[in-house]
């Protein structure tokens, strides 16, 4: 069997079992849409029903739509928009534009249709299909096994983390049996079944236990759950309200920073790997301190990686307090700041952990080497 042969099937696997799972059971659904869902390209629309507060609108836009897709493509029929002045889920249509639409499963006559949100996948599609080529032509056999595990990724996390998480099962347990999994299976598609890739699955293993452990603690001294999530009230609201947001806090905060530890200890093991390689007789001593040495080099900015991170997902957040004069010790102290301050020390702690545990499982796996 040829070396390319034997790195094809992995592949091969990882991509029937991604097949597999898009078959699976989703997460059991507590409502119903009550239509189809179709493409409408917008013909005209009504605004005189729409009242402005402030710079929010609240009312109903009336539009006339042509459907473009489903069992009811050519007809041009009424469409309702509801605006309820909420910048971030309001949505205004103008001539011209595609609608995703809803249309009753007993026809126009049962009810208005209702127009949903503008239409996005298509250049959502056309970005995807420029990002896997990129990878591809950039990274050659490499970017197509990372385009593999990254399709694994979102996989996993929709048929295996969302729904165990809403049938009760404890969140941050679930959330480290998918990284688990997840690291498992991209480190072994990076580096293959070798010491390099043991070494650095056991530290980042490690580096995220470790934070698991800490976000358990610090999210309970410091009173910070998982409410200041987006939409976990609206969940908990929508029959969920047996879910621990403070499971489900800790789970996201591990799983956010999963992706930079993983690659913190694939960086290490792999430094440590060729040190062993080209300098067979070093000690383990020798590797290990190697191994601290290429980790001072990158934490710091892996780290710094992880601030700007989070702090970009809540600039309006602090552009909100500084506009209000906030004093930092008021700010500092709020809910929201405080869970955004768990997660960044947390995730950070955790690489900072994960460089001396992989530099000493990649000491120890590759001395004789």
């Amino acid at each position: 069997m040829t070396a390319r042969r034997r790195e094809s099937l992995p592949v091969t696997a990882l991509a029937a079992i991604c097949v597999a799972m898009c078959f699976a059971p989703s997460a059991e659904n507590i409502v119903h849409d009550s239509g189809t869902s179709s493409l409408a390209r917008v013909v005209s629309v009504d605004d005189s029903n729409i009242e402005k507060i402030g710079i929010s609108e609240y009312g109903t836009q009336s539009l006339e739509v042509e459907i473009i897709s489903g069992r009811m493509e050519g007809q041009k029929v009424r469409a309702e928009n509801d605006l309820r002045a909420q910048m971030d889920i309001d949505k205004k249509f103008s001539p011209g534009d595609v609608a995703l639409v809803v249309v009753p499963e007993e026809g126009v006559k049962a009810g208005p249709i209702i127009a949903r949100d503008h239409w996005r996948l298509g250049w959502c599609a056309v970005l995807v299909v420029a990002f896997c080529v990129s990878l591809i032509v950039f990274g050659g056999w490499t970017g197509a096994k990372a385009l593999f595990s990254f399709v694994f990724s979102c996989v996993a996390i929709w048929k295996i983390l969302v729904p165990f998480c809403l049938r009760g099962y404890n969140a941050s347990f679930v959330s480290f049996a998918v990284v688990a999994l997840l690291s498992a299976v991209i480190i072994y598609l990076v580096a293959g079944a070798t010491k390099k890739a043991l070494a650095a699955f056991l530290g980042a293993m490690l580096g995220i236990a470790s934070s698991l452990v800490l976000v358990h603690v610090f999210s309970a001294l410091m009173h910070v759950n998982g409410a200041t999530m987006p939409y976990a009230q609206a969940l908990a609201n929508s029959g969920y309200a047996n879910l621990n947001l403070s499971n489900l806090f800790c789970g996201a905060v591990i799983l956010c920073s999963s992706g930079a530890v993983m690659d913190l200890a694939m960086d290490i093991s792999a430094g440590v790997s060729e040190i062993s390689r080209h300098s067979p007789s070093l000690s383990r001593a020798s590797l290990f301190a190697s191994g601290i040495r290429m980790g001072r080099a990158v934490v710091g900015t892996m780290t710094t990686t992880l601030l700007l991170a989070y702090s970009g997902g809540y600039l309006t957040l602090l552009m909100m307090f500084a506009s209000q004069g906030t004093s930092p010790m008021v700010f500092l102290n709020s809910t929201l700041v405080s869970a955004e301050l768990v997660k960044t020390l947390v995730g950070s702690f955790g690489m900072v952990l994960v460089a001396p545990f992989t530099a000493l499982a990649a000491a120890w796996l590759n001395e004789h080497e």
